[in-house]
């Protein structure tokens, strides 16, 4: 088993642990498009704001999630999407990483993840976790909570112009304004210490983050993720991260300092290079 994969199965033991789904509330969402059978019609068009602009409201989930056999992948009531334990699997050739970047990899476990370890994912990871993010859209802030310690993101959407030097922050500073029918997000301020993914890909502070936030239709929503990132990449790099919407349902706190019994299992993580 290649190191990487070792993480994202102890990865998702410790977040299967949560005690999400059996808590969650079976509570109709206003709103939602029906077919006659009374199901959500996620081809429906997209909602629209009093002034004209895509609504993002809602609940989603990361998509694009593995599929669980019961030996290999015990996903539970959380399955964890491929770009969770690797932010570039879809990108040909692999992330250009410096050396560094690379030499981290190699030679760190899952017990080095700041996420593992209770600290917050960070601005582009979150779109990634297996747990619920509400966003909650105004004219002039997009907030997107997210159940994994009640944990936000603000994205000031007033036209304050982003800072030239924010103070480095998990979730970094994001400013937004629409191209259309697309919200385009800058962010940079990010940490030095933070993890992309849970194979260790970095964002430092010299990243300027570029997420382009398309609502296509009612249960979908796309964001094409740029970095440019040169203290950890040799030039800058994308990918698409897709959400699928979430409906008739709540979220529920997920506390992960509750679920320390976790740390032993990580720490005996093997070490072995990918």
């Amino acid at each position: 088993m290649d190191r990487g994969y070792t993480r994202l199965l102890l990865l998702a033991g410790m977040l299967l642990a949560l005690p999400l789904a059996a808590q969650w509330f079976d509570y109709p969402t206003r709103g939602v498009p029906r077919t006659p059978d009374g199901k959500p019609n996620l081809n429906a068009p997209a909602p629209r704001t009093a002034d004209g602009k895509p609504d993002l409201s809602g609940m989603w989930r990361a998509a694009n999630r593995l599929p669980c056999d019961g030996v290999n992948r015990v996903c539970g009531d959380l399955p964890i999407s491929a770009q969770f334990g690797n932010i570039g699997a879809g990108v040909e050739g692999g992330l250009p990483y410096q050396q560094w970047v690379r030499d981290r990899i190699r030679q760190k476990g899952p017990a080095d993840d700041p996420y593992t370890r209770c600290i917050a994912p960070g601005g582009p990871r979150m779109h990634m976790l297996p747990t619920m993010k509400k966003w909650v859209q105004s004219p002039d802030l997009l907030i997107i909570l997210d159940e994994y310690n009640a944990s936000h993101r603000q994205i000031f959407l007033d036209g304050r112009p982003l800072p030239a030097d924010p103070a480095p922050t998990w979730n970094g500073y994001a400013t937004g304004h629409w191209e259309g029918d697309t919200l385009v997000v800058e962010s940079s301020g990010y940490r030095d210490d933070q993890w992309l993914d849970a194979a260790g890909s970095a964002i430092t502070s010299t990243a300027r983050v570029t997420e382009r936030m398309r609502r296509v239709n009612f249960g979908t929503l796309l964001i094409d993720l740029s970095v440019d990132d040169p203290k950890a990449y040799t030039r800058p790099w994308s990918v698409t991260l897709r959400q699928d919407v979430v409906v008739d349902t709540e979220m529920v706190e997920a506390i992960c300092a509750e679920n320390e019994k976790d740390v032993p299992h990580l720490n005996a993580a093997p070490r072995q290079a990918r």
